[in-house]
């Protein structure tokens, strides 16, 4: 099987990467050259990647193609590509919708769409699609965990929560900065706040707990320093803008 990657940006990056590490087995993967700086970067990790300048050749090249562009982009080019029937396509865009990719593509191939994130690189992670496919979500269990959707109404929350991968490290951001103007070496600083935060998560994740409600009142003691730091951040009034800007990126996904 060949797979083929228009677009090269951070997505192609962590899902070829992925790729790389794991199980899935494939002849050729070709790259467009659109970021040289990344393409040639993958280009370097295997014999078996090939850049390509010309992205109509990557299609034809392929028996998986996967956009991974901007959906400004995707709304131009991808109408003016030819693919074949047997091909299976896989949109990472987050806004342009399933219909509009069958109209786009025409062909009566497979297609689907995709939400991976940068830890797939990890071979961890959720990668949720619409509509649910077998091959597809073979594909994707073996760099990550795949999450079939059955409404693409519902795959656009999946989108939504997408968005807070920028403000989650930001957040990492302000903490280590502020371990940094207290005394700590920068490096040590980054090193705590990001094994702290993924250990939380690896609890949250891999324990057995009832629901998260239950890990929050764990996680607190009467008068402690997390019952402290909790009262103080609903104050600011921090988790109801959270759901409030949750809300706008969902709004926006729906085109409104």
């Amino acid at each position: 099987m060949n797979l083929g990657f228009i677009g090269t940006g951070e997505i192609t990056k962590a899902v070829v990467k992925g790729i790389l590490n794991s199980e899935i087995k494939y002849k050729k993967i070709y790259l467009s050259r659109r970021n040289k700086n990344i393409s040639k970067y993958l280009s370097r990790k295997s014999n078996k990647i090939i850049v390509l300048d010309d992205n109509q050749k990557i299609i034809d090249k392929s028996n998986w193609v996967f956009l991974s562009i901007t959906p400004e982009v995707g709304n131009k080019i991808i109408k003016k590509f030819k693919f074949k029937k047997s091909q299976t396509i896989i949109s990472f865009i987050s806004t342009i919708k399933y219909n509009n990719l069958k109209t786009y593509i025409k062909t009566k191939c497979i297609i689907v769409r995709a939400i991976p994130l940068p830890p797939i690189s990890l071979g961890v992670g959720p990668i949720p699609i619409y509509p649910p496919n077998t091959k597809v979500k073979k594909f994707f269990d073996k760099i990550g965990k795949t999450i079939e959707i059955k409404n693409e109404n519902l795959s656009l929350n999946f989108w939504a929560m997408s968005s807070m991968m920028a403000p989650y490290y930001e957040m990492l951001n302000i903490l280590s900065n502020w371990l940094v103007k207290n005394g700590l070496n920068k490096i040590k600083a980054e090193n705590y706040i990001t094994s702290l935060f993924l250990g939380l998560s690896k609890n949250a994740s891999e324990n057995s707990y009832k629901d998260l409600k239950e890990l929050i009142a764990k996680s607190q003691t009467p008068r402690g320093l997390n019952e402290h730091a909790l009262r103080e951040l609903k104050k600011t009034n921090f988790y109801k803008k959270l759901n409030i800007t949750s809300y706008k990126i969902l709004k926006r996904l729906k085109g409104k």
